[in-house]
């Protein structure tokens, strides 16, 4: 049987089918979650509890602390090395994610589009002012600042654009692209999941809710009494960046929510632009659990 890999947007209902699936086919589970391998980041990640494991191991889960290195070359390098051990055990592979970037440079060897397109991302920041873009630049990809002049609009906009889609910087990316190698697809079984756009924000918007209920506020707190830098890329991710803005005062706490509600559904829609790029995925309901079985043992 190939090894599985499992994608769809945030929310979607991954972790509880993916668990199922490994019970089922005797499977172990690596994360493709670029935030779920820091210690501590929780409830903003969705990270799985081990009552939620059911015993399934887990891998990349937990692995660094918010202030240490992980790139898309370490989880393509190390999900190889885990893909190979699982096997070798006689069991089966399961790569679970909605980090396409880390799905499609597992896939394709790195052979990734630098820049996707996405209208409406481009629109929205071909409207601002050249300096506030170079100043978001400045910000968020000190590197490719650098080397970018600050009139040079165009390519200021393409580098905000891999930021804002991949969630790594575009310095970072070219330092680690390779030449294109050829597709693995046929090593693995792709299986995507989706639901309609109104039962995904639906979902979203009751994710974010119960995260907070759950206590993502005080996790944030917890992380900068520990001395983390708000900075670190780490707090980048969707629920700390948002907490984060609350804390230092640029939203009341129903303005963050609401934000956060926002932002995460433009990534999930930024997600799943990535996965269109994909060949061969099968896709189905989450709730569809059989008739994903049979296509994993098909």
């Amino acid at each position: 049987m190939r090894s599985i890999v499992l994608l769809g947007p945030t929310a979607v209902g991954k972790t509880k089918l993916s668990i199922e699936l490994a019970k089922e086919l005797n499977g172990e589970i690596i994360s493709a979650d670029s935030m779920q391998v820091y210690r501590g980041l929780d409830i903003g990640t969705a990270k799985p509890t081990m009552e939620e494991r059911q015993g399934i191991p887990h891998h990349l889960i937990d692995i660094h602390n918010p202030d240490e290195e992980w790139t898309v070359s370490d989880f393509v390098e190390e999900s190889q090395k885990l893909k190979v051990k699982i096997q070798n055990k006689g069991k089966l592979p399961i790569i679970v994610g909605g980090t396409g970037l880390y799905l499609w440079s597992l896939l394709e060897g790195f052979a990734f589009p630098i820049s996707p397109a996405d209208k409406e991302l481009r629109g929205r920041l071909e409207e601002l002012p050249t300096t506030t873009l170079y100043a978001q630049l400045s910000a968020s990809d000190p590197k490719a600042a650098e080397k970018i002049h600050a009139n040079d609009k165009k390519r200021i906009i393409r580098a905000l654009e891999v930021f804002e889609l991949t969630g790594k910087p575009i310095s970072e990316l070219q330092e680690s692209r390779k030449p294109e190698a050829e597709s693995r697809t046929r090593n693995y079984t792709l299986i995507g999941i989706n639901l309609t756009r109104e039962e995904l924000y639906e979902r979203i918007n009751a994710r974010i809710d119960n995260m907070i209920a759950q206590g993502l506020i005080g996790e944030v707190e917890g992380l900068l009494a520990k001395g983390y830098s708000k900075s670190l890329n780490s707090f980048q991710a969707l629920g700390y960046k948002e907490v984060v803005e609350y804390l230092d005062g640029k939203w009341d706490k129903e303005q963050m929510v609401e934000e956060l509600k926002k932002r995460t559904r433009n990534f999930a829609r930024r997600q799943l632009t990535w996965f269109r790029r994909f060949k061969d995925v099968k896709w189905f309901r989450p709730e569809e659990k059989d008739a994903i079985i049979e296509s994993c043992q098909g």
